[in-house]
């Protein structure tokens, strides 16, 4: 990446660094690309602390001509590229990284707009904390979000335990020097995921990663006319990701509880859906093949430990994946779409959910029994139920036992005998 703040030649004026550069890659933006650009030069950080970049990845509705205006008018810096269209939002993405010179970078899809204030906001977190990754709190219009990841604001936010892991998109805000290090990029050969396989590299190498949730920094725009590029694509695309991902993932950690840790949210978020409810209204063989595509993913990185990590249902339907079992997952899929809720079994100091084929797994089938093992907090109807950890188990036992001797040692000493005794019991 190239960097245009370098130091001036003898006897030239120095151009100062902006804070921020706003890479924006617009592909048949228009109207939402108006007030995306309008967010831009409408933020509380001055002008002269911004710059722009946007590339027009070969759009045909006018989108080039109007970041063209909208360069020649606005107080920000801008410069605007113009190229035949690449079929996916990583190419632009690196063509605007490699022409920026800011500090950090900010990916901003031309669709969506940004809050008020969140550039100086994100800018300061940064600088404060001297973290090089920071989330900005998002909101959907006309569309759904996450939500767990912006409960409070964190200088220092735990890849591991935090549910950041899950905010893999690409709008955040990146120390440009870190990116330039290690040599992060787009990968250009997938078609969907590239910006969760950026996020996470840059999650995995930066010196900390902070979370602005106390202001809405970012508004994800659920476009009118279906043509978002996320929504397009065969199923095949998403293995692609999700193998990527995982290697990625494989690549930095060996294996054991942080590995596991991030290894769930490729599982759930990216294999899960393909062994869905879309299961039931496609054809046998279009199953066939996702579990052919799925064989070798889980055989290198389904683990016990990312497993306990999943409810129930999850882990199921992915252990059918993992022994090839389409018949079982078609009948764990039926049961959910039915509406059906599974019977609470306790077997031996362990907590199970009933669902299609536990009574083979108690009889020693190829499912396993773990597979129906509560291990996390479920949602039941109403009903919530937690894990019954051995810890707390043993906790337990040891609690009724000197609840015992102290009420024998009472009872001996009043003269009341065991009613007493089983008062406290």
């Amino acid at each position: 990446m190239a960097d245009s703040c370098a130091e001036p030649a003898p006897g030239s004026a120095r151009v100062p660094c902006p804070d921020v550069s706003v890479i924006i890659g617009a592909y048949e933006a228009m109207p939402y690309l108006v007030k995306c650009l309008d967010s831009v030069e409408a933020q509380s950080l001055a002008p002269e602390r911004m710059e722009i970049v946007a590339v027009d990845d070969g759009s045909t509705d006018g989108t080039g001509a109007y970041l063209d205006q909208f360069a020649a008018r606005t107080p920000v810096p801008m410069r605007v590229v113009h190229q035949p269209n690449s079929g996916a939002p990583g190419g632009p993405r690196n063509v605007g990284l490699a022409m920026a010179r800011g500090r950090y970078v900010f990916f901003l899809d031309a669709d969506d707009h940004l809050g008020g204030e969140a550039l100086q906001a994100l800018v300061a977190m940064a600088d404060r904390a001297g973290t090089d990754v920071v989330l900005g709190k998002v909101v959907g219009v006309n569309r759904g979000v996450a939500t767990s990841m912006w409960t409070r604001t964190m200088e220092r936010a735990d890849l591991y335990t935090s549910n950041i892991k899950y905010a893999l998109s690409a709008q955040k805000l990146f120390r440009r020097e870190l990116l330039a290090r290690h040599g992060i990029t787009f990968d250009e050969s997938l078609r969907t995921g590239e910006d969760a396989l950026f996020t996470m590299e840059a999650y995995l190498r930066a010196s900390g990663i902070s979370v602005v949730a106390d202001r809405v920094c970012y508004y994800l725009v659920g476009r009118d006319d279906g043509k978002h590029l996320t929504k397009t694509g065969g199923y095949a695309t998403r293995f692609d990701s999700a193998r990527a991902l995982m290697g990625l993932i494989a690549g930095h950690l060996p294996p054991g509880t942080r590995r596991d840790q991030l290894m769930v949210r490729p599982f759930t978020v990216t294999l899960l859906p393909q062994f869905g409810p879309v299961v039931l209204r496609q054809p046998e063989e279009y199953l066939r093949h996702k579990l052919e595509l799925a064989a070798p993913l889980m055989a290198a990185y389904w683990t016990p430990g990312v497993a306990r990590r999943l409810r129930v249902e999850q882990r199921l339907r992915l252990t059918c994946v993992a022994l090839g079992r389409p018949g079982p997952l078609r009948d764990v899929l039926d049961f959910c779409q039915q509406g059906r809720l599974p019977d609470l079994v306790h077997r031996r100091g362990r907590a199970y959910l009933a669902y299609p084929h536990f009574d083979a797994a108690e009889a020693a089938s190829d499912i396993p029994l773990s597979a129906y093992e509560i291990t996390v907090t479920e949602q039941i109807g109403e009903r919530r139920i937690g894990p019954r950890l051995p810890l707390l188990r043993g906790t337990a036992r040891r609690a009724r036992r000197l609840v015992g001797r102290v009420a024998d040692r009472v009872a001996g000493s009043a003269g009341v005998g065991g009613r007493f005794v089983q008062r406290l019991k």
